[in-house]
């Protein structure tokens, strides 16, 4: 146990995901390809997490699996998730896409009952139910459907955004869960690894529908987006080590503040009074099963 240092590590991983989704919106808003963008921000985050094995002398590990079509299931979740939520970083304000993507942690909840039969007792549904409603007051802005009529193509396009962001959470929650089945006989290091590669090959795969001759500066930038990704998995991943998970899942909260400000500095967005009241609905929900998990927890190791 090393709190302060788990802390540490899981408040950078917060801050990089924040730097990662800043880094997808400008390269959507400066026209690159989203297969583009999946492709680089796959591929470029492979070497950090080699770097990382390669140093603890752990790099067969990376490669070896004895569950590969689990690792492919888990890649096909993970590719429609990483396009789903890229398009909705293109669509949307950083923090609104941010904020709905914190979804993912509550529908985990019910995916984990539906399929690792795990038990979810009243409190952690009430907690699901008044996060989705959270939920629902973030997208309101977004359901206006007489904008259609009105020629409104960016409410239109932000429509398709949010739309997209709900459904990357559940993709994303799906992953989460089939991560949880890999976990028992898979190191972490490959399960980043076979993420990245799989997703590598489908940005790769959008090649033919054309890609750009990036500027250098969107150069730049789409292989940062790919070694910030694989270092926030890296700090993350290496926060677990330190303080147990329920310990130090609450400070997942904080990418909001850090894409609240990097929304405003580097985009001038300022979110809508629905936003942040839907964030804080939500971000109290999810706070609650995390306290109550670790309740539960600690219930378990007296008895």
């Amino acid at each position: 146990m090393n709190i302060l240092k788990a802390f540490l590590l899981k408040g950078t991983s917060a801050l990089l995901f924040a730097m990662l989704s800043a880094c997808v919106r400008f390269l959507g808003d400066s026209g690159v390809p989203l297969g583009q963008v999946v492709f680089c921000r796959a591929f470029f985050a492979i070497l950090p997490v080699l770097l990382m094995c390669a140093y603890q002398k752990q790099l067969a590990q990376a490669f070896y699996t004895q569950r590969p079509f689990g690792h492919l299931f888990r890649g096909m979740i993970s590719i429609a998730g990483m396009f789903l939520n890229f398009a909705a970083l293109a669509r949307l304000p950083l923090v609104d896409a941010t904020a709905i993507s914190f979804a993912a942690p509550l529908i985990t909840v019910v995916l984990a009952w539906l399929v690792l039969g795990e038990t979810v007792r009243i409190y952690r549904w009430t907690a699901v139910t008044v996060g989705f409603a959270g939920i629902v007051v973030m997208l309101w802005p977004y359901l206006n459907f007489s904008q259609y009529g009105a020629g409104g193509s960016a409410s239109t396009a932000a429509t398709v955004g949010a739309a997209c962001g709900m459904i990357a959470a559940f993709t994303n929650a799906g992953a989460v869960v089939q991560t949880r089945r890999l976990v028992d006989t898979e190191t972490t290091s490959a399960i980043v690894f076979y993420f990245s590669t799989y997703c590598a090959l489908a940005g790769l795969a959008t090649l033919p529908f054309g890609w750009l001759w990036p500027t250098p500066f969107q150069l730049l930038i789409l292989i940062a987006s790919g070694v910030i990704g694989g270092l926030a998995h890296i700090f993350l991943t290496s926060s677990y080590h330190y303080a147990p998970a329920s310990l130090v899942a609450p400070l997942d909260y904080t990418t909001m503040i850090w894409a609240y400000v990097l929304g405003y500095v580097l985009f001038g967005e300022l979110p809508t009074i629905t936003v942040y009241i839907g964030a804080i609905i939500v971000a109290a929900s999810g706070l609650f099963v995390i306290w109550r998990e670790r309740q539960l927890r600690r219930r378990r190791v007296r008895s």
